[in-house]
């Protein structure tokens, strides 16, 4: 399976995975045979590792068909499309020099990753057949997902976890301890080869950012916010990839009222049209070989005669750049997210930098699990999500506001939002595809490049 990945990954012209643009999206055969060979080295590498960081035994995770367990989701293969019946993952850590096993307590195989261990024909009752299982295992700590903070890390249903209780021994039962911090590795931790992909998928969003942000689509006086926003969803689907939220298109400009820097993320913006002189501001997501993308980015619709954005507005870019920078450089492993929040804002604060930060972790689900480094309505810190420590190998979305006042526009506050994908790893942390430094410009002067 690792030739057939490496295969996959580099091979050019079958799949130019390394290589891929809006234009080479891999058809969903191919796409399949991707994402079940980052699964089956997931299984093989990451699951070993953070069930003996928490000294978990045997991992349990149990889903219902359409009731599915948000872990369980992302354990299963391309061509499961969801649960089927009851699905019950049982892991179990057999010790340092060995694999872990991994089976099905259901009537199937699942794919080819974990063997099935139930045969209704011997033992009909699926929870008879678990205790079994269990109890020849011996497990000291046996993980079961529930959580009251975490809600990708909650996914055992009330009336599963009654069946589950009831067909446990006495013995069974209090080994049983929340796999809370398992899960939440699970989902955050990013390999090597998945984050190879993530710059791909990076560069997928940014590139369709830049194609809706450009006088192929936008005519000013005409355009307006609301049309961009259902452009940027018909070409998310043409292009045989998911927007994992309805993204949102709003203006800053310098007439009173228009861009309130106080308006609420809770309240979608207004539909406008679009005037030469307007800055421009998008939050689009996209999902592709399970990752997600979140990204916030700033266009300013260039006046007659001009070729470039003011200097002033570029100036407010640069602001939000240096916020940016002052909050990953408070990035360190077992700090909170609430540590990192606390400190980010205190050094943005003497920087005279007017500061929201509402970052969050990123991968299997945009609003990831792992540490929340605060909330836009939380800045004070976050109680539950924002008390888990960073990890490495952990994506966010650097997601923050500055709000800068313009002389230009007869003293308003605008807001410069911004949001990147950046991996936190033991060398730094890195920007996914760069990060905008420039605004993009409409009508287009260049090609986008990355920076």
């Amino acid at each position: 399976m690792k030739k057939l990945f490496l295969f996959l990954l580099f091979s050019v012209p079958a799949l130019a995975v390394a290589q891929q643009a809006t234009t080479s999206i891999l058809p969903l055969r191919e796409r399949a045979i991707l994402e079940d060979a980052l699964l089956e080295e997931r299984l093989e590498n990451v699951l070993p590792a953070i069930m003996r960081r928490h000294n978990i035994d045997i991992w349990l995770i149990i889903a219902r068909e359409y009731n599915e367990d948000p872990v369980a989701k992302t354990m299963l293969p391309a061509t499961w499309l969801g649960a089927r019946r009851r699905t019950i993952l049982l892991f179990t850590d057999k010790g340092p020099e060995k694999e872990v096993e991994k089976l099905a307590v259901a009537r199937y195989d699942i794919g080819k990753l974990m063997k099935g261990a139930w045969e209704p024909e011997k033992e009909p009752n699926q929870w008879k057949r678990l205790a079994t299982l269990i109890a020849e295992r011996e497990p000291k700590r046996i993980g079961l997902n529930y959580s009251p903070v975490f809600a990708h890390a909650d996914g055992i249903t009330k009336a599963e976890y009654d069946s589950l209780m009831f067909y446990l021994s006495a013995d069974q039962k209090k080994a049983i301890v929340p796999a809370e911090q398992l899960a939440v590795d699970w989902l955050q931790i990013r390999t090597n080869r998945e984050l190879q992909l993530y710059e791909q998928i990076s560069k997928l969003g940014h590139d369709i950012i830049a194609e809706g942000f450009s006088d192929n689509v936008i005519v000013p006086g005409v355009t307006t916010t609301e049309d961009i926003v259902w452009w940027y969803r018909e070409r998310i689907a043409e292009l045989k990839l998911k927007a994992w939220f309805h993204p949102t298109v709003d203006i800053q400009r310098a007439n009173p009222g228009a861009g309130d820097s106080q308006r609420e993320f809770s309240t979608r913006p207004n539909e406008e049209v679009i005037q030469a002189g307007d800055l421009l501001h998008v939050d689009l997501g996209i999902t592709y070989l399970g990752l997600n993308t979140d990204v916030q980015q700033l266009a300013y619709v260039l006046k007659p005669n001009e070729t470039q954005a003011p200097v002033y507005l570029r100036k407010a870019l640069a602001t939000g750049n240096k916020l940016q920078d002052i909050l990953t450089n408070t990035f360190s492993e077992n700090k909170t997210g609430n540590q990192v929040l606390k400190e980010a804002l205190a050094n943005a604060t003497k920087d005279k930098i007017n500061a929201t930060i509402y970052t969050h972790p990123i991968g299997y689900h945009g609003h990831g699990a792992g540490p929340a480094i605060g909330m836009w309505d939380q800045q004070q810190g976050v109680s539950g999500s924002g008390d888990y420590p960073l990890r490495y190998n952990t994506a966010y979305a650097i997601e923050l506001n500055a709000k800068v006042i313009l002389p230009e526009w007869n003293n308003k506050e605008i807001r410069v939002m911004l949001e990147e994908q950046a991996v936190f790893t033991p060398n730094g942390i890195y920007y996914i595809d760069g990060r905008q430094k420039e605004l993009l410009l409409i009508p287009s002067t260049s090609k986008r490049k990355k920076l």
